[in-house]
């Protein structure tokens, strides 16, 4: 393996939509965290790079769900992820924003690089576009029926029942999360990246010169290749992103695949001034962490725009892992059902080390994997609890009880010790050999092997009993013990940050030196210890049982809202647009069926203010016998508008169920015709 001067670590940018939750962390940042502190402990040149993406159609969608602009919606989450990944030792050199002015510079500038080398293809398409909306459609802003499971709210670029990737065209009944009326499909134009025309480059780049890359990811970009590549789209119709910068551009921003991973170079602008050492010297080593769903545009089409643009470095290496699921179930942030980062933190203070463990112990890295909280429970008492912390805990309550906190000097070696001494140079490498080939779970084995291989050292020996005859003897394996705890402290470091800190305060050794594993005596004789407390603590039955019902909560809501099935919340209004109706009530005083229709029914109306005819398409749900008398509520300064010959004046307010019947909206005690709906 070629030997770099310097490391460029990046982390799949999040989406400002939502919090983080174990997914997150499992596929993406408690890797690349790993791998950062271990080359921070060999003293390599690193950074790392991680920032939020904040201008994906998800924010967008968020923030009509809610009201607000989309910038409320990304400094809200912008901030609490931030704040997250810090309380969670999640060591960035920054946390970046694509809302910044150096991304939108940055991004704009590399377009326009592209875009004058000629480069991109211009082509115009059909695009869905929502006629009451008066906006062209993202694919995430249309709903309708899956055409392979039947879901009838499968978005338009993929099922989340059957996870089957989708074209808006193949929904049945498409619909508009914006208005809710059917779409229709309109022309409109684009800039392309032509990835076909640089297949025989990513052939030879992928195929040839990575074959070291993980079977997962090697795989998918294979099956990519040789379904053929298509030019893709590098601009959007919409009104949140970064303007396209040429002309002829109006309404149009970049595609959010293309601005977010230029997200990487404009972070390390921020971040330092040398970035360009970091970029485009051949002597960096470039590393994406991602999951699985990243890695067609970071295998794939990032690098072909690194390629194009041409002074840019290639990422040596993608290590993408595939999904964790949540007690057998796929993690879904739209119904809730994910353990999120910023409630566990609150929830368990203290324990950010355990759900670190507990992640890397049962990473998805070549297959998906699942998150139990038992499986949680069962980890931290028996592994952290029983195996680390009861070897170090007996280890420095040992050498305080007979030592007076004092590292006994190291006698004369039995093979015992000796075989014990000579385990931790041989653990290191193979540490080190599986965390060079991003092996994390394997990583993470190997160095609680020192921990167990100290356990049953101590329960051989049994310095308890031993102290009694060979209080010289007793001193040599507490020196032992000491020494492999002194080594756990750094072996350990990448894994458990929090607690090996601690650790290192308890025996008073300072030094954070990857280097120094497998030294047999990093406490010299005569080197005092403090008294320690406990670095793990059990988790109790009720604290798993807490976090069991909370999810079993969450299921009992996401099952009354498919009951529901209630249709999309509508663009927000301004109080001046609501003003302008004028809703009254008013008694129905005839009704007939329109001829050659089955829905419409002519209604006449006594509004108090006038007599008015109103064709409504209520037929199937009511006869014209039963409505008449009835007190009703309608619009009355809607325009006139003819419908199948009759000019009707006003519109019935009516409710409509999930199952697609209709109300009347009636008032309890009959009031004046004419009176006013406020």
């Amino acid at each position: 393996m070629k030997k770099f001067k310097r490391h460029l670590i990046t982390s799949a940018l999040p989406y400002a939509n939502g919090p983080i939750h174990i997914g997150h962390l499992a596929g993406v940042y408690i890797p690349s965290d790993i791998y950062t502190r271990y080359l921070r402990l060999k003293g390599e040149d690193v950074i790392s790079i991680c920032g939020s993406d904040e201008h994906g159609v998800p924010i967008t969608l968020k923030a009509r769900q809610e009201g607000v602009s989309p910038q409320v919606i990304v400094d809200r989450y912008h901030e609490l992820n931030k704040t997250s990944f810090e309380r969670f030792g999640i060591a960035f050199d920054i946390y970046s924003r694509t809302t910044s002015k150096v991304h939108y510079d940055t991004a704009s500038g590399f377009f326009k690089t592209l875009y004058d080398k000629g480069v991109f293809i211009e082509k115009t398409s059909e695009q869905f576009y929502d006629e009451e909306a008066g906006q062209f459609l993202a694919d995430r802003y249309i709903t309708g029926t899956c055409p392979h499971c039947g879901y009838e709210k499968a978005y338009g670029d993929q099922c989340e029942r059957c996870g089957t990737s989708l074209s808006p065209t193949e929904l049945i009944n498409p619909r508009s999360t914006i208005s809710g009326s059917q779409p229709v499909l309109r022309k409109t134009k684009h800039w392309y990246l032509p990835l076909d025309r640089y297949e025989p480059f990513l052939r030879k780049w992928i195929l040839e010169d990575h074959k070291e890359w993980k079977t997962n990811v090697y795989g998918q970009c294979k099956s990519w290749l040789d379904q053929g590549l298509q030019p893709r789209a590098v601009s959007r119709d919409l009104d949140w992103g970064v303007p396209v910068p040429v002309e002829g551009a109006a309404g149009k921003v970049l595609y959010v695949w293309f601005d977010a991973p230029i997200g990487y170079i404009s972070a390390t602008r921020e971040l330092t001034d040398d970035w360009e050492k970091y970029w485009k010297d051949p002597d960096t080593r470039l590393i994406h962490f991602i999951g699985k769903d990243n890695i067609v545009f970071h295998c794939i089409i990032f690098p072909t725009m690194l390629k194009t643009e041409g002074s840019y470095i290639l990422p040596d290496n993608v290590p993408a892992n595939e999904f964790l699921n949540l007690e057998g179930d796929k993690i879904s942030t739209s119904r809730n059902w994910a353990v999120w980062l910023h409630e566990y933190l609150e929830d368990f203070p203290g324990k950010e080390d355990v759900l670190r463990y507990v992640l890397t112990a049962n990473m998805p890295e070549t297959k998906d994997n699942d998150f139990t909280w038992k499986d949680f429970q069962a980890r931290n008492n028996n592994e952290l609890v029983a195996i680390l912390g009861n070897f170090v805990n007996r280890t420095v309550v040992l050498t305080n009880k007979y030592f007076e906190g004092a590292v006994p000097p190291l006698g004369d070696l039995s093979e015992e010790d000796r075989q014990v001494l000579e385990q931790m140079p041989v653990i290191r490498k193979r540490t080190e050999h599986s965390l060079d080939h991003f092996r994390f779970r394997e990583a993470l084995k190997e160095a609680m092997t020192l921990a167990r291989i100290g356990n049953k050292y101590l329960a051989d020996t049994e310095p308890w009993n031993l102290i009694r005859t060979d209080k010289e003897k007793v001193g040599s394996i507490l020196n032992i013990c000491l020494q492999i705890t002194a080594n756990l402290s750094l072996l350990m470091e990448p894994f458990l940050p929090f607690s090996m800190e601690k650790l290192r305060k308890f025996i008073r050794f300072e030094k954070a030196d990857w280097n120094l594993i497998g030294t047999p005596d990093l406490l010299p004789a005569g080197h005092k210890i403090d008294k320690p407390t406990h670095l793990f603590e059990k988790i109790t039955d009720d604290e798993i049982e807490k976090q069991i019902n909370k999810l079993k909560s969450t299921k009992t809501e996401n099952e009354k809202k498919e009951d529901k099935n209630l249709g999309p919340r509508k663009k927000q209004i301004g109080y001046d647009d609501f003003s302008k109706l004028d809703m009254r009530l008013a008694t129905i005083v005839a009704a007939e069926k329109v001829p050659k229709t089955k829905k419409l029914l002519k209604l006449t109306l006594d509004t108090g203010l006038d007599r008015r005819t109103v064709v409504s398409g209520i037929a199937e749900f009511f006869t014209p016998e039963e409505i008449v008398g009835k007190q009703i509520a309608v619009l009355i300064n809607l325009e006139p508008r003819k419908i199948k010959g009759i000019t009707s004046q006003g519109m019935i307010l009516m409710a409509e169920d999930p199952s697609g019947k209709l109300h009347f909206i009636i008032p309890e005690e009959k009031a004046d015709n004419g009176s006013e709906i406020r």
